[in-house]
């Protein structure tokens, strides 16, 4: 059995870890696979940290059954319900946060994808903040098909969020309405339409580690370099609110096991790290070098101004990752 400095010196040196060897490394000492998590990160990607926020540009009344989600239709939570933001209150946002050095704006809305209608009015606000700020623009809007991507990418966009959410076979424990092929036909039409893509999934729906590990070789595998970790916050009225809610130990074991798969991505954590006593610092120091900052879609989040001190106390600084 290789030792975890073997495993180290493999991914240094350009190699993969296979899924036989990442289960090894999930069950390894805590701070040994962290430490040399942190190095992996910091030898691929130095300190750029790359923080981004997100706007709910519609929310509630969603059609599908995600068993974690506080915007579906199919249950009684007490979500506000609102359709898609005009493009004043879009770019007011987009100007604050570019504003407070954000360097990444990410739109995103509910529904299983936004209409034509919809996805040509988004359009508008997205020219108007690339004309009005810096800030790259990030969109999360459903199973578009790749005509609407590459109007969005026309528009402005530079990236294009869809999660994977857990493995291929802890998927249909989590969603019914729509299927785990049709968000990767949704990711790879983003690709052909020649955007940028984000993925990556939630941390604590009853999966295990072996579907951890599953869901990041898929993203792996679709040369995606943009991942998101989020931890469960569990919402009353949904199937999963009295699910288990994840440790510091278990997100750091989380992202470390992950930065040993994709040395090179921005693994960023995203929903529920509020929940963290630390807010992420210890994630920040095992393999972790990206966040969503600012307030989440139905819950409050973490304010940039903090984000902005805690990269700098990590000796970080925030720059666009594979951008």
């Amino acid at each position: 059995m290789h030792s975890i400095l073997q495993y180290k010196e493999k991914v240094l040196n350009g190699d993969f870890i296979s899924k036989e060897e990442a289960m090894i490394i999930a069950n390894a000492p805590l701070e040994e696979i962290c430490s040399a998590a942190n190095e992996i990160r910091e030898h691929f990607c130095g300190n750029d940290f790359d923080i981004c926020t997100i706007i709910n540009g519609k929310s509630g009344k969603c059609s599908e059954n995600c068993k974690y989600c506080a915007q579906s239709s199919f249950y009684s939570t007490k979500t506000e319900e609102y359709s898609l933001l005009d493009t004043e209150t879009i770019v007011e946002q987009a100007k604050y946060n570019d504003e407070r050095g954000v360097l990444r704006y990410s739109i995103v809305t509910s529904s299983k994808k936004l209409t034509e209608q919809e996805v040509n009015k988004v359009c508008k606000s997205i020219r108007a903040i690339r004309n009005e700020t810096g800030i790259a623009v990030c969109v999360s809007f459903g199973l578009l098909a790749e005509e609407q991507f590459t109007k969005l990418k026309e528009a402005g966009v530079s990236r294009a969020h869809n999660n994977l959410e857990t493995s291929r076979s802890n998927f249909p424990n989590v969603c019914t309405t729509h299927s785990y092929e049709e968000k990767i036909e949704t990711i790879k039409a983003a690709q052909r339409a020649g955007l940028n893509v984000c993925s990556g999934g939630i941390m604590g729906l009853g999966e295990s580690m072996e579907d951890r590990i599953d869901m990041v070789l898929t993203i792996r595998e679709l040369g995606i370099r943009s991942i998101p970790v989020n931890m469960l916050n569990p919402i009353p009225g949904t199937p999963f609110e009295n699910n288990k809610k994840l440790t510091n130990e278990d997100m750091c074991r989380i992202v470390a096991v992950f930065r040993f798969l994709v040395p090179n991505a921005s693994i960023r954590l995203a929903g529920g790290r509020e929940l963290l006593a630390d807010k992420g610092v210890k994630c920040f120091q095992s393999g972790a070098n990206a966040a969503i900052s600012g307030d989440m879609l139905t819950t409050s989040g973490i304010s940039i101004e903090r984000d902005m001190k805690i990269l700098t106390e990590l000796g970080y600084k925030a720059a666009l990752w594979n951008e």
